[in-house]
């Protein structure tokens, strides 16, 4: 007998201690501030490194592609607007002293539309149309493409068309110049 109460003595301990304990309360919900930061980036613009336009002959014209220019802009600006403007050098080719030349203004630039772009705001091309295409300058630049409006990062390309308008008295020869695209 003396054992069957100790038996249930302990039992009773064990059912009190399990009573005793209540489970841990979780708070019906909680918050976590978070925070992060937005990096401001630049305004770029990218061209290719070399171009062959193609061959032509004295007083006739020669057309070709320049290949894709991209402007990239990651700002993170309220306002993302962007001019992308266009200038060239003397072309030159070694077949005299002093050598033979094409000026800038003998090379018309056709923007065209644009054949890719990202982000808000609107895209215009400088010369939409080959119509439109616009002499070159060594001193003033000929507007390219432009992004008004719009917020945060976007991009812009395009691919441009030169047409050299050959003079008459050029000589034979490949002509070496520089066509540079500035964005601001």
């Amino acid at each position: 007998m003396r054992t069957a109460k100790i038996c249930l003595m302990g039992a009773v301990a064990v059912a009190a201690v399990g009573l005793g304990a209540t489970p841990a309360a979780a708070a019906p919900t909680d918050s976590t501030t978070v925070t992060f930061e937005i990096l401001a980036g630049t305004l770029d613009i990218d061209a290719p490194t070399t171009a062959d336009l193609g061959t032509g002959a004295p007083g006739g014209t020669i057309t070709g592609s320049l290949g894709p220019v991209t402007v990239t802009d990651s700002r993170g600006a309220t306002d993302a607007s962007w001019v992308a403007s266009v200038t060239a050098s003397v072309f030159q080719t070694g077949g005299g002293t002093p050598p033979e030349t094409v000026l800038p203004e003998e090379i018309d630039y056709w923007s065209g539309p644009a054949t890719a772009t990202t982000g808000t705001g609107t895209f215009t091309p400088g010369q939409a149309t080959a119509g439109d295409a616009e002499p070159l300058s060594s001193v003033t630049p000929v507007v390219a493409f432009t992004h008004t409006g719009g917020t945060g990062g976007n991009t812009a390309t395009w691919n441009p068309t030169l047409i050299v308008n050959v003079p008459l008295d050029s000589v034979a020869g490949v002509y070496t110049g520089t066509v540079t695209h500035s964005v601001a």
